[in-house]
Parts: C-alpha cells; sequence; structure tokens
C-alpha cells in the first residue's frame, strides 16, 4: 500500500490534507473563526500536509495512522449518539 501511495502523489496529499482538516475541525476548532483567520489555518494546514507526503513517501505510514484517528473520532461519535438516544449519560 505504501507503494501505491509513492506512485499516486497527488491523491495521497488530498488524502492527508482531507483527514487532517477532519481532526482539526472535530478536535481543535472550539469557535468558528473570521474569514481570514481560518484561510491561514487551512493554508497552514496545506503547507503541514506536503511535510507529511514527505514522511508518507519516505515510508512513514502517515496516511494510515490519520485514518484510523479519525476512524477512533468516528467510534466515539457513534458511542456518544448511542448513549444519547438511550437515555443514559455518558460516564466520564
Amino acid at each position: 500500500m505504501t507503494e501505491w501511495f509513492g506512485n499516486h502523489i497527488f491523491i495521497t496529499y488530498i488524502l492527508i490534507f482531507v483527514l487532517m482538516t477532519y481532526v482539526y475541525n472535530k478536535v481543535f476548532r472550539t469557535r468558528k473563526l473570521p474569514v481570514l483567520k481560518a484561510l491561514i489555518i487551512y493554508i497552514l494546514l496545506a503547507i503541514g500536509s506536503v511535510m507529511l507526503l514527505f514522511f508518507q513517501v519516505a515510508g512513514l505510514p502517515i496516511v494510515p495512522s490519520l485514518a484510523i484517528a479519525v476512524f477512533l473520532m468516528l467510534l466515539v461519535r457513534i458511542r456518544y449518539f448511542v448513549e444519547k438516544r438511550s437515555g443514559n449519560k455518558p460516564s466520564r
């Protein structure tokens, strides 16, 4: 799979950027930012995606790691949804 990501650089870059954007929006964004500040954030995410792309091409499993992180975040959302529907409060 790492070889495929190395052969399809543009698709790999898009995957990294989309997964990083999802993680940013679900974990780090606490409130809606003004348009210019949001644009700066997304430009920095794009630059960070280029750096992670170099790591991916060098052989580190960046895309699978981000995919696992997003999967775990979705599992937590599903768990909270199910607990909310059943009437139980989440135990923290």
